[in-house]
Formats: C-alpha cells, sequence, structure tokens
C-alpha cells in the first residue's frame, strides 16, 4: 500500500504538469489574443514547480545534509583529536627540551664517574701485569744463578781435576810410578790381597 501511494504522488505530479504546461500551447493554437487566465496559469504552473522543487528540498535534502554534517561533525572531531595529540606530543617535546639540560649535566657526570672507573680498571691491571712481570723476572734470576753457580761448580771441579792431573804428573816420575804398579801387583797376588776377597 505504501508502495503505491509512494508511486501515486510523482504520476499524479507529472499529470498535473503535462496539463499545465499544455494550456499555452493550446492558448498560442487558437489565436492571437491572450486568455485573462494565461497569468493564473502561468503563476499555477510556476507554483507547481516550484512545489516540485520545494517537496525534493523537503524530501531529499534533510538526508542529504544530515549525513554530509554527520561527515563534516565526524571530520571536525577527528581534527580535534588530532590537534590534542598534536598538543600533548608538543607539550612533551617541550618538557624534554626544558629538561634536556639536566640530563645532558647527568650524561656528563655518568660519562667522567664511568672514565675515572676506566682508569681505575686500567691502572690495577697494570700493576697486576707489572706484579706478574716482575715475580717472572726474578724467577729468571733466580734460574740463571743457579744455572750459573752449577756451571761455576762443574768448572771448579774440573780445573781441581785438572791441576791435581797436573801435579800428580809432575810429581810421578816413571820411578815412582813402576814402585806403585809392583806395590799393587804384590797386594793383587798376595794371599788375603785383592785376589783373595770375595767380590
Amino acid at each position: 500500500m505504501k508502495r503505491h501511494r509512494r508511486l501515486l504522488l510523482p504520476a499524479l505530479a507529472a499529470c498535473a504538469f503535462l496539463l499545465l504546461a499544455a494550456h499555452p500551447v493550446f492558448a498560442a493554437e487558437e489565436g492571437a489574443e491572450e486568455s485573462p487566465l494565461t497569468p493564473v496559469f502561468q503563476w499555477l504552473n510556476f507554483a507547481i514547480v516550484a512545489g516540485a522543487i520545494g517537496w525534493l528540498l523537503v524530501k531529499k535534502a534533510p538526508p542529504f545534509f544530515a549525513a554530509r554534517g554527520a561527515q563534516i561533525a565526524s571530520a571536525i572531531e577527528e581534527a580535534g583529536k588530532v590537534k590534542a595529540r598534536a598538543e600533548a606530543q608538543r607539550a612533551e617535546a617541550l618538557q624534554r627540551l626544558s629538561n634536556l639540560t639536566a640530563e645532558i649535566a647527568q650524561m656528563q657526570a655518568a660519562a667522567r664517574r664511568d672514565a675515572a672507573a676506566e682508569v681505575q680498571r686500567i691502572q690495577a691491571a697494570a700493576q697486576e701485569d707489572a706484579a706478574k712481570i716482575q715475580a717472572a723476572a726474578r724467577m729468571e734470576v733466580e734460574a740463571a744463578a743457579r744455572g750459573a753457580r752449577i756451571e761455576l761448580r762443574r768448572l771448579a771441579t774440573r780445573l781441581s781435576i785438572e791441576r791435581a792431573e797436573a801435579l800428580l804428573r809432575a810429581e810421578i816420575t816413571p820411578a815412582a810410578e813402576e814402585g806403585m804398579f809392583t806395590a799393587f801387583l804384590g797386594e793383587i797376588t798376595r794371599p788375603g790381597g785383592l785376589a783373595g776377597r770375595p767380590n
């Protein structure tokens, strides 16, 4: 039923428009003289056209303008949110900027502390390395001294033996050597001497 009503109103308006639009054409065909109703029909024609335009504006314009208004309101609201975010970011940036000198001072103090700690660590490591080098050098010197003492003892022993041999050679004459050999043989051949001893 509603559907028929929707179609009926535009159909009636179209018929009335055609009838009113046809009247001036028929009047012009009948003769050159103008009918006294012509201005009435012209005004009536104008009223119908203006009414149709008004009806279209009343019927179709509010939803269009409401949708457009909603879009504009949404855009304004979104712009407000964006502006609020931008203001918050700006305030945060200004806050950071105002704290920048304090942060720089803190960073410099931390860098000085770290540098002092690094210097102390390097000094401690250098002292430790120096102590290790000194201990290693002491051990090397002691080892070299031991080696030198051992070599000195060997040299002293060898020299003592060579000196003793030289003295013996100088003091033992061939006659004394023959006497020693004869005494040795006598010792061996004697009963109870070297030959008779058990091994």
